[in-house]
């Protein structure tokens, strides 16, 4: 079992929709014991700049809030080569954001193991989280339920002698 927080950062396109859905649910799951004590800092951002500083989605703010998550609040932000350093878990919701995050990660260098959050998907092949931006509300639940597995998974193998 890891012993020392943890961190992790949840990157999408544009940081409005995919990786807040995450970083929301991430958030609620570690705010309490067993695991708050485990996680130090959640976050997400966008390898592209088209959102920074606007709030997520409000189909994304509307899901998480029919879930009980009601209190989440996030500016949209770029990735930073300094993210690399600071957090343990880099987590891309698609290949295509996971490819832009490799790159930036070989040059910047880093602590952080970039992967996509997919990998955590409990099955044999990795999922992506499809961006919902362009569709209707039914994305959007797709993607909750993908993060809400993804989390879970993810913290069972990361401490898997605690019991939630």
């Amino acid at each position: 079992m890891a012993t020392d927080q943890i961190s992790i950062l949840f990157v999408c396109l544009g940081n409005i929709c995919r990786s807040t859905m995450a970083e929301g649910i991430f958030r609620s799951m570690v705010s309490k014991p067993p695991y708050k004590a485990l996680v130090s800092e959640v976050d997400s951002c966008g390898t592209a700049a088209y959102h920074t500083g606007s709030s997520p989605d409000s189909r994304t703010m509307s899901t998480l809030e029919d879930n009980g998550i009601t209190d989440y609040e996030h500016a949209a932000r770029k990735i930073h080569v300094s993210d690399f350093q600071k957090f343990d878990y880099i987590f891309a919701m698609d290949r295509d954001n996971l490819r832009d995050l490799q790159r930036v990660h070989a040059r910047a260098g880093g602590k952080a193991k970039v992967m996509l959050f997919g990998e955590h998907a409990g099955k044999k092949k990795a999922e992506e989280v499809q961006d919902p931006y362009y569709g209707a509300r039914d994305g959007f639940e797709i993607a909750y339920e993908q993060c809400v597995r993804f989390s879970k998974n993810f913290l069972q193998e990361v401490f898997p002698d605690v019991k939630a």
